[in-house]
């Protein structure tokens, strides 16, 4: 039985959603503080790309090595060790107002932030049960979201400049460290995990990586460009904080449909449906004159680009032993990390080719792509099925762990 891994007392939920409430409200006002921060500090703004390409590649490299610690401390004990890690590097990010020392520092954030996001993924979907995974996956992206939406709110209300936004971002991920440092009960407890070797993610789901990977390439310039991209603008330069609220507010709403649509449908449709949601809220935001127009769109934006990921690890955990989990979160935020660092590098490079080719139509090329895509793998699974002689079922993409 795998319920083995999982000692037989019910893995609480308040801990790390708690935590990762006051963690998200902190992590999207400090992702959207930090390019909008630098004039004020004696920086470059050119400096926003790099800061944000070196933050996932540090999410990137803590994607590969959060196993073990999780393995040693346990989950309780890891998320308090991340939660201080990310805490220290505010505090020396406001002392050392250097590109080199910012640079470095976002770096070790990124690996930081990575254990929070498997610490707590993991804790959450450590249960037999695939609809309550989902319900769960659910939970904490509405956690997630509507923490960094309420964070950008605080642009408005602390500022971006001085020694204030720092301390505000110190004073959240202190608080956020309080619950599973106060609280010990309810965390998992397990007998083993079962290490999945990197050369083994060719046979995980390739829908869900390309999910994954897929939501990195959005969330990478969506987090770390989308505040520039609207500051520059001219008719939305005054907005910045109520659109960048909308876009993960849009993130947060359509949480509870895709948990309960994700385990009867077929993941690659929805995914497919979601990202030709995305395309249609982009042409809305380009060729939008009103604000509230244009705040609906960001939000239908935010709906399809950040439902993807929950949708795809959702995937990945189809039929799969708990002792599987914690590598297969770790090998899911892997492939986000790769997308959000390739979606870094391919905006500046495409930028530099072409002028005229602007964020929106860059997220637009992504979106366009992985409905093709999502939809061959959709259509692949239910020739697969019929050509069997099998019913259609509403959940036919658990049948293979390598395909649909």
């Amino acid at each position: 039985m795998h319920s083995r891994a999982v000692d037989r007392v019910r893995t609480g939920i308040f801990v790390p959603v708690a935590g990762l409430v006051l963690f998200a409200v902190a992590a999207g006002y400090f992702m959207s503080l930090l390019p909008l921060a630098l004039p004020s500090v004696g920086l470059p703004p050119s400096l926003a790309a790099g800061l944000a390409s070196l933050f996932y590649a540090g999410l990137l490299l803590g994607a590969l090595r959060i196993e073990p610690v999780v393995r040693l401390l346990g989950h309780r004990r890891a998320l308090i060790l991340f939660l201080s890690l990310l805490l220290l590097t505010v505090v020396l990010m406001a002392l050392l107002p250097m590109a080199s020392a910012w640079l470095l520092l976002r770096f070790v954030a990124g690996v930081a932030t990575a254990g929070v996001f498997v610490v707590i993924e993991s804790w959450l979907l450590l249960v037999d049960d695939d609809r309550l995974r989902s319900r769960r996956l659910g939970l904490y992206m509405m956690a997630l979201y509507g923490g960094n939406a309420l964070g950008q709110l605080l642009l408005s209300g602390s500022g971006v400049s001085g020694v204030l936004p720092f301390a505000v971002v110190s004073a959240l991920l202190v608080a956020a460290i309080l619950p599973p440092l106060l609280v010990r009960q309810g965390a998992p407890r397990l007998a083993h995990h079962q290490r999945i070797p990197l050369r083994a993610v060719k046979q995980l789901n390739r829908p869900a990586l390309v999910g994954c990977l897929v939501s990195g390439l959005l969330l990478g310039p969506l987090y770390g460009l989308m505040p520039l991209y609207l500051d520059g603008h001219a008719l939305w330069q005054a907005h910045t904080g109520p659109l960048m609220a909308s876009l993960i507010l849009g993130g947060m709403a359509i949480q509870p449909l895709a948990s309960y649509l994700a385990p009867r449908m077929s993941r690659s449709l929805l995914m497919a449906l979601l990202s030709f949601l995305g395309i249609m809220a982009l042409a809305g935001v380009q060729r939008g004159d009103s604000l509230w127009f244009v705040v609906l769109s960001m939000a239908g934006v935010g709906a399809a680009s950040f439902a993807l990921y929950p949708v795809a690890i959702a995937k990945a955990c189809v039929d799969q032993p708990t002792e599987k989990i914690v590598s297969i979160t770790e090998l899911m935020l892997l492939s986000y990390s790769v997308g959000a660092v390739l979606g870094l590098l391919l905006t500046s490079g495409l930028a530099r080719l072409d002028r005229e080719l602007d964020l929106l139509a860059y997220l637009a090329m992504i979106l366009l792509i992985t409905t093709g895509y999502m939809l061959m793998r959709a259509a692949k699974g239910t020739v697969v099925l019929v050509n069997n002689g099998l019913p259609v079922p509403p959940e036919h993409d658990k049948r293979s762990t390598a395909g649909d």
